[in-house]
């Protein structure tokens, strides 16, 4: 008995060396709609659609500590996301983000431009990204963990001229599909691009480099979404080289500290339309570690395409990543097979205890 005693004192005193499992994910859960305040509707609905009850289920089967939406509706005031969190807390098995990032993106907004060029303006296709409303279809990062949004940069301002070496379309008879006056401002970003900051248990700050790239799809001759796409995926690997680039408040501001890269990229490295050479680059890049989860994201005709991404830096330790999609007849398979094309992602993060 007396020993007994003795080695828990000791067990108290020095304690096991343990790790702090933080784990990261990207969602593209498709709670888009048609107009504004349509999902705050759905999202309060006694009942809620099929995609959302998908959705809530499969975050709360996951249950990520830092958690990326793609595909989400914006509103101004942040209300939709509210109600999201709120549903995602609510009874037995919830759980809670108390924190969140989400500035407003590009999609939807008005470019005052006839960018599609069918003799009208604030079309969806005339939107700085496309979107029928502002914020259709944009981004939020929830998280358990706290957000340094002093610390975090947006660069969704960002012009896409301002990126080195730009690929900016060109028409086939040789003119510039942006004109001098639109090429000034175009932002490279077709939703966001941000650099958020999340503090870490004992201090330690985590950097989520976030971004949600136009599909290189539904493209003319000029392949505007495609090299869009592209430029927006090269703008990591330069972030990741260290390069700067100005933030949203004029701040320059390059990497700082370990990160993890997250989102729907839009673009698999095998198959599928896109710029496959701009995902593999970048998936190739000494500064990260593709986990390279053995299910991709979503489907395509008959191929899962891996679109949708959550990739460590190579100094960390990740034990274990996965994509969550349950095979026929395991629990939630039918539900989640009812809810958005995309597979949530995800990655484990150890870190020692400081």
């Amino acid at each position: 008995m007396i020993r007994a005693l003795v080695l828990l004192l000791v067990l108290l005193v020095a304690g096991p060396v343990r790790a702090e499992r933080i784990r990261v994910a990207a969602y593209d859960v498709g709670l888009s709609r048609s107009g504004p305040g349509l999902l705050l509707f759905d999202l309060r609905a006694r009942k809620p659609p099929a995609d959302i009850a998908a959705v809530l289920a499969v975050i709360r089967e996951t249950r990520p500590d830092i958690l990326l939406l793609t595909g989400f509706d914006q509103d101004f005031r942040g209300v939709a996301l509210t109600a999201l969190r709120a549903r995602l807390a609510a009874g037995a098995g919830g759980i809670d983000y108390p924190f969140a990032y989400a500035p407003p993106g590009n999609a939807g907004v008005e470019s005052g431009f006839d960018l599609d060029g069918d003799g009208r303006l604030r079309g969806a296709g005339d939107a700085l990204g496309w979107g029928r409303f502002p914020g259709q279809g944009g981004m939020a990062l929830l998280s358990r963990l706290p957000v340094d949004a002093e610390a975090s940069h947006d660069f969704s301002g960002l012009p896409w001229a301002d990126l080195p070496g730009a690929r900016l379309p060109i028409r086939p008879h040789g003119a510039p599909v942006l004109d001098p006056e639109a090429r000034s401002g175009w932002p490279l970003a077709s939703n966001a691009l941000w650099d958020v900051a999340v503090t870490l248990p004992g201090g330690r700050r985590l950097r989520l480099l976030a971004s949600n790239p136009t599909p290189p799809l539904f493209d003319g001759p000029e392949q505007f979404n495609l090299l869009r796409n592209a430029d927006e995926i090269r703008f990591w690997r330069l972030y990741l080289d260290g390069a700067a680039f100005p933030d949203s408040v004029g701040r320059m501001a390059r990497l700082d500290g370990p990160f993890v890269l997250l989102g729907d990229l839009n673009t698999d490295p095998v198959a599928g339309a896109g710029d496959r050479a701009a995902i593999a680059a970048l998936l190739a890049h000494p500064a990260l570690r593709d986990p390279n989860p053995p299910r991709a994201t979503a489907r395509a005709g008959e191929r899962a395409l891996r679109l949708d991404y959550a990739l460590p830096a190579r100094e960390l330790d990740a034990p274990d990543a996965a994509v969550f999609w349950p095979e026929p007849g395991e629990p939630l398979a039918e539900l989640v097979a009812a809810g958005p094309a995309h597979r949530l992602v995800w990655v484990d993060l150890r870190f020692p205890d400081p």
